[in-house]
């Protein structure tokens, strides 16, 4: 067995003839498990907001989304589409537009954007299962689903024949304009549903027919704003972004779900990181008991180490002996409070005991990547201490 190894356990499990040495040894031990502990259950309650803040997105944006690179809207033909349905890897897409519009209702205005969608939409967007009243529109008709804030703003309800629910849409051309009237495209719809998802979503859209919405904005049948694409999981989207660009004469610009929220994404990642190295930082100062504590450790055990010196034990391998208590220390109070906190976490998971409303859980999500990390944190930080701790083994204090 490795002498210094052996030397080093031996210390571990043994108690010291100097209680202050044994209390500060379990100071330093209990620093490293609750630090162990919190790191991991703030990590996997971040990960559970991160879960929670991209299923919004989740269901609403698609795997991937093409868009014109200039202008507003571009044409996509018939042979285009059969090209597109054969790329390896798309499940299905959907044509749309979206055009920021007025809506009015019963002397109430609102403006806010309108999407036009076509029959795939909900093969490939969740929105149409996200509803919180009514029912998903038909193609070719009138209908519409509205948001629920657009419908709490203009006190809008369902099926309301008595009072019309109307959508302006400036005209394209040039010149004067005589009479204001005359500057706007205008439609009726019907409100058939409802959609709840999220507080800035609900106030967002409100769904109709892409005829219907061509035929307003004054576009072309083959005239779309955007294309909604529904993947294979774990296939490449770097494959299927090109051979799209390909197909569309690189007129486009095809986007990712995280491309789509590029904001969102750098916010929690950088709440992530800002969480995990304040953390960090509390687990360093706990640390330094563990340097107070293998400091006392050579110093109770300095005529030892003078005897094992006498008998030919290099000074090197004296102080391999902290080193590895120090890390032994660490990765023994590590475990224990990964285990403490996977046991915390999986408790809120299953039992849901903290909870943020009536109805909604605090959420947590437990990740073998934290794990990996606060291991690897505390195992790292440990090591750096016991080094700065076991170079207080020198030949001076030997002498």
């Amino acid at each position: 067995m490795n002498f210094p190894l052996y030397i080093a356990k031996r210390y571990l499990f043994s108690k010291s003839k100097n209680n202050a040495i044994n209390i500060i040894t379990r100071i330093a031990s209990g620093g490293i498990i609750v630090g162990a502990m919190a790191l991991f259950v703030v990590l996997s309650v971040f990960s559970g907001l991160r879960v929670f803040s991209l299923s919004f997105s989740n269901d609403f944006d698609p795997d991937l989304k093409v868009n014109p690179i200039y202008g507003k809207s571009f044409s996509i033909s018939p042979e285009q589409e059969r090209k597109i349905k054969k790329i390896e890897g798309v499940v299905n897409f959907s044509k749309i537009i979206e055009e920021r519009v007025l809506f009015s209702f019963n002397g109430k205005q609102h403006v806010s954007n309108i999407k036009g969608v076509d029959c795939n939409f909900s093969k490939v967007n969740k929105a149409s299962q996200k509803l919180f009243n009514g029912q998903w529109l038909k193609q070719k008709t009138y209908q519409c689903v509205v948001g629920y804030g657009i419908s709490e703003k203009l006190s809008l309800g369902l099926f309301d024949f008595n009072n019309p629910f109307e959508v302006y849409a400036p005209k394209t051309g040039k010149g004067n304009i005589d009479n204001p009237e005359e500057a706007f495209n205008r439609s009726n719809l019907i409100p058939v549903g409802i959609y709840a998802i999220s507080e800035e979503l609900d106030s967002k859209y409100v769904f109709a027919d892409l005829g219907l919405v061509q035929e307003l904005l004054e576009y072309k049948p083959t005239q779309i704003s955007g294309i909604e694409i529904r993947t294979k999981p774990n296939i490449s989207n770097a494959e299927v972004i090109d051979a799209i660009t390909k197909i569309c004469n690189n007129k486009v610009e095809v986007k990712t779900r995280a491309q789509l929220n590029a904001t969102l994404y750098k916010m929690l990642n950088t709440e992530n990181i800002a969480v995990y190295l304040i953390f960090t930082l509390v687990i360093i100062i706990a640390l330094f008991n563990l340097i107070g504590s293998l400091i006392m450790m050579v110093l109770d055990k300095k005529a030892n180490l003078k005897t094992l010196h006498n008998l030919g034990t290099e000074v090197k391998d004296l102080r391999k002996i902290f080193l590895l208590q120090g890390t032994l220390l660490s990765v023994f109070g590590g475990l224990i409070g990964l285990i403490l906190g996977i046991i915390v976490v999986v408790i809120q998971q299953q039992f849901q005991l903290i909870m943020i409303t009536q109805s909604l859980a605090y959420p947590v999500e437990f990740s073998l990547q934290n794990v990996a990390i606060v291991f690897g944190t505390i195992v790292s930080l440990g090591f750096i201490a016991s080094i700065i701790a076991s170079s207080r083994v020198t030949k001076k204090l030997l002498d």
